[in-house]
């Protein structure tokens, strides 16, 4: 920045110094031209790629204006205070003007730098070093675990959604020692935290409730060292999502960690379809079907087999449910109440909750 001790000049974008015309020369030849807002331009946006504070620019500027402009002797018209005010309000407009267009490119071109760098880290990431130091640059701490939080909502996530833009903002409020990111991907929201603690993952599912989307649904996973375990975090958050849809899950946050023995049954799909058949198959010879008696088998795990609490989760009697119970022990030839079967019956109940069964026919599996 010029010092106002100096001869005025002003650094423009090039580099190259420009004279000041003084502003009484200005008054006389009708005010800024093209050239001078060009010239205006070019400074303010120099001083905002440098981080100089707008406000003295201004005030540099102006200073430099008014010791370069002196009254001079002659027939000239008087220059009046409107015509004071009217080109200082143009100085400080051309200046101010280029300082925020500079100042919006440089957060573009942050945005999209990190939206660039969460793309590859979720993909899995190629070249490390070159990933270490863009997340240097941008303040995340690409060594040590992570957490992956993954949204859902009705309406997708976009960039310039309204709820995406409510979450991010809440998210930059807060400060995370080892960095946090958050991006829209594929129609959802995901936020990529360092460190094995739950409250940067836990601080985006209370925005992402707050905000204005409908239906939202989180999966959290579980922390997982380096830039890898980011993609295996990610994959984690998108299979419990999945889960969560196809167990019909009451709850609007889902921890992986919490459906850890759905994940274990699903990887051998064969031996849980398998064990659904052979368990639970008597059930089809209820009547009505083995819904009715899957669902009290159900609410009695739940419940912790306490028949009086199963009876009013469904809103049955105990008479009703003990009744239950029993056609449940005939059809299938296993005991609830005997500890040995009762966690062959719990768990055929999980896969059949898996496998969405009985309201899709189970599928043979070679």
């Amino acid at each position: 920045m010029t010092d106002s001790s100096e001869p005025p000049t002003c650094d423009a974008a090039d580099g190259q110094p420009h004279q000041r015309v003084p502003l009484l020369a200005l008054f006389r030849v009708g005010g800024l031209d093209d050239e001078d807002r060009t010239r205006l331009h070019a400074t303010g946006a120099h001083a905002a790629e440098s981080g100089t504070p707008l406000h003295e620019v201004i005030d540099a500027h102006l200073r430099a204006q008014c010791q370069a402009s002196r009254p001079a002797a002659g027939p000239e018209a008087p220059v009046t205070p409107a015509h004071v005010v009217r080109l200082v309000r143009d100085v400080a407009v051309a200046l101010t003007e280029g300082y925020e267009s500079a100042h919006r490119a440089a957060i573009r071109r942050e945005k999209e730098t990190r939206h660039a760098f969460i793309d590859e880290l979720l993909r899995g990431p190629g070249d490390l070093g070159r990933m270490a130091e863009q997340a240097h640059r941008i303040g995340f701490q690409l060594t040590g675990p992570h957490r992956v939080a993954v949204a859902r909502a009705k309406t997708p996530f976009t960039a310039v959604e309204p709820g995406t833009r409510y979450v991010n903002e809440a998210m930059s409020a807060r400060r995370y020692e080892l960095g946090c990111l958050v991006t829209a991907k594929d129609g959802l929201l995901v936020c990529v935290a360092g460190g094995s603690g739950p409250a940067a993952c836990e601080a985006f599912a209370e925005a992402v409730t707050r905000s204005a989307v409908r239906h939202p649904l989180i999966a959290v996973s579980r922390p997982r060292p380096g830039a890898n375990g980011v993609v295996r975090s990610f994959r984690e958050a998108l299979e419990t999502l999945e889960l969560a849809d196809r167990l019909a899950l009451p709850r609007r946050v889902i921890h992986a960690a919490d459906l850890l023995v759905f994940q274990v049954l699903g990887r051998d799909r064969a031996a849980i379809t398998d064990l659904v058949a052979t368990v639970l198959g008597g059930l089809e010879q209820a009547r009505g079907g083995p819904g009715p008696l899957l669902r009290t088998l159900t609410a009695y795990f739940d419940s912790g087999c306490a028949h009086t609490v199963t009876a009013r989760r469904l809103g049955l009697s105990v008479r009703a449910v003990t009744y239950r119970l029993a056609r449940i022990r005939t059809l299938t030839g296993y005991d609830p109440a005997l500890p040995d079967e009762r966690y062959t019956l719990q768990t055929a109940a999980l896969g059949a909750r898996l496998l969405n069964w009985p309201s899709r026919p189970l599928q043979p599996v070679d």
